[in-house]
């Protein structure tokens, strides 16, 4: 009778294993369609994001977190034109992806950073304290992940925010 107890432990802690890691790596990822402004950096200029034209768009994202999307995409404007036209952000830090989206290599991206990829603004507080981040290589590969901004780690730590940062939303008071 105990074998059979244990057996039966041992069978639903792996059942639920396997659900908890279905639910972590696929479960609310949705695929992002590509759109006019599917791909959006902050000019120099005027300091709003304007789209930037791309091709073999493909994305994720999801609901549970603002921190789960990913995107990787060909850029047909230079790489020397993006960088006088659009705010280069210098902390940039790609997110793992999970395994099953296989474009974007965040350990690589983030090595190349350093290197020949360069960071670009994407779009600043797409949601309070999260900023969309676009990394674009000289042979046109961009890639695009969320990261959390300098509001957002003072507030997420349930800290007031500084004077610099945008009101809070009603919905995190």
């Amino acid at each position: 009778m105990a074998r059979v107890i244990i057996v039966a432990m041992l069978l639903s802690a792996a059942v639920l294993g396997g659900v908890l890691y279905y639910q972590q790596v696929y479960a609310y990822y949705d695929e992002v369609q590509a759109n006019a402004d599917a791909v959006m950096l902050t000019s120099v200029s005027t300091g709003t994001a304007e789209p930037v034209v791309v091709q073999n768009f493909q994305g994720i994202d999801a609901i549970s977190s603002p921190l789960r999307y990913r995107a990787c995409f060909d850029v047909s404007l230079s790489l020397a034109t993006l960088t006088e036209t659009f705010l280069i952000l210098d902390n940039a830090e790609p997110r793992v992806a999970p395994g099953w989206f296989d474009c974007f290599d965040a350990v690589q991206i983030g090595a190349d950073l350093r290197t020949e990829a360069v960071a670009f603004m994407g779009v600043e507080n797409i949601e309070y304290g999260i900023d969309r981040v676009v990394a674009v290589y000289p042979d046109g590969r961009g890639y695009a992940w969320h990261q959390i901004n300098a509001c957002g780690e003072v507030v997420f730590d349930g800290n007031r925010p500084p004077e610099d940062c945008p009101p809070l939303p009603e919905s995190t008071q």
